[in-house]
């Protein structure tokens, strides 16, 4: 099964935390919970831009 990689654009953590308006720290949640997918590149993650506009779209909420 092979997957064009050309069109799809990887955003730092701090890139996505300022798209969502949260902290970094928040984003690592997100991450390691699942709720955001991503990449690990060494130590670094890097997540889809098309993962962000899906959760905002989508408006996760945590309430309660």
């Amino acid at each position: 099964m092979t997957h064009d990689l050309s069109d799809v654009r990887f955003l730092t953590v701090a890139e996505v935390a300022g798209m969502m308006r949260v902290s970094k720290m928040t984003v690592y949640r997100m991450v390691h919970s699942g709720e955001l997918p991503a990449i690990r590149f060494g130590r670094s993650f890097r997540v889809p831009e098309s993962a962000v506009a899906a959760v905002l779209q989508n408006g996760v909420a945590d309430v309660g």
